[in-house]
């Protein structure tokens, strides 16, 4: 795996993505009936994460193989007795191997979309499915406008690319360059209830944004606990619940029964 290649703000530690990040598999359930796994098919499961959705494909009777670029939650995936390799998902080395492929809450990770695209098609045998879900256009735009002012009043102004949150349009023509047809596309609002609390959340699904720009210590949890107080009025309930201004992508398409699209190199 080539480690320049991946996203350098998505790191993780299984044991907090449990605690914090547990409702992201826990709402999984709309993109599972998407996929509707079937006794005795294969299935890839693309950004795996810890496993517990690749699970439940594999306690429906698929033979399920996961895929994550983190080694933390790729060892808690393993733990669960899961078959889980280790890599880039836009390097996948598959080639008409599967009958599905299945992503959730991952693929926004992924800075080149196209790449991912390409390989998933290429691991789906001819007449193959595609169901993934994950952050579409305008995803926590409310939490990522507060950091961004808050990582300005710290002078931090530039940062790198973190996040890919398309259009049901623009991840369509996408699905389309990599080969796909049959494609829907579309939106779906999804007020979140975070449990743990706005600054949990900050630090499990954010923090590696701020291990890429070097900022820890005091000033890391003073960055967090201010955007935290200018997210109040939006996002925390009168009952002082936090909710997080999710949208989520939900796409379903098919590999037809012709080769994949030639595509120039580089």
């Amino acid at each position: 795996m080539t480690k320049e290649s991946l996203n350098p703000t998505s790191r993780w530690d299984a044991a907090a993505y449990a605690t914090t990040g547990a409702f992201v598999p826990a709402l999984g359930d709309a993109v599972l009936a998407l996929l509707a796994p079937q006794t005795g098919e294969r299935v890839l499961d693309v950004g795996c994460g810890d496993g517990a959705l690749t699970a439940r494909i594999a306690a429906a009777g698929a033979e399920v193989v996961g895929y994550d670029a983190s080694e933390s939650l790729v060892a808690a995936a393993r733990a669960r007795g899961l078959v889980v390799h280790l890599g880039d998902a836009a390097r996948l080395p598959f080639d008409g191997e599967f009958d599905a492929v299945f992503s959730n809450a991952a693929l926004h990770w992924m800075l080149d979309p196209g790449a991912v695209a390409r390989g998933m098609f290429a691991s789906l045998r001819p007449g193959g499915r595609l169901a993934v879900e994950f952050g579409g256009f305008g995803n926590i735009a409310a939490i990522r406008t507060a950091l961004a002012a808050t990582l300005a009043r710290h002078g931090v102004h530039e940062r790198p690319a973190d996040q890919y949150y398309p259009t049901p349009p623009q991840y369509a023509d996408v699905l389309r360059a990599a080969g796909f047809d049959e494609i829907t596309t579309w939106l779906v609002p999804r007020p979140t209830l975070v449990a743990a609390g706005m600054v949990a959340w900050l630090e499990t699904f954010r923090g590696g944004l701020l291990d890429a720009l070097g900022v820890d210590g005091d000033e890391r949890r003073a960055i967090f606990a201010e955007t935290a107080e200018l997210l109040e009025p939006a996002l925390r309930a009168a009952d002082g619940t936090w909710w997080a201004d999710y949208v989520r992508i939900r796409a379903t398409a098919r590999r037809g029964g012709g080769e994949p699209p030639r595509h120039a190199a580089g």
